[in-house]
């Protein structure tokens, strides 16, 4: 049942275009994702309001636009 809300969640949040970029890590039970929220306490909001955030390991690392990226 878990599972089933916790893929609502982020297919939800993937729509809305907060969450673009989801992959899954090979070999593990963990994921890789890019978030494109406002600010950090937007990031955080989001991330608690996940249903495994409880027993979630996250690591964040902010990033910025390169400035050589092509649009």
């Amino acid at each position: 049942m878990l599972q089933v809300v916790w893929r609502g969640r982020a297919l939800e949040l993937q729509r809305a275009g907060v969450w673009p970029q989801l992959w899954r890590i090979v070999g593990e039970y963990a994921n890789f994702s890019i978030f494109d929220v406002p600010s950090n306490d937007s990031l955080h909001d989001l991330l608690s309001s996940l249903p495994l955030f409880p027993y979630m390991r996250v690591q964040v690392t902010p990033l910025a636009h390169h400035p050589s990226k092509l649009d």
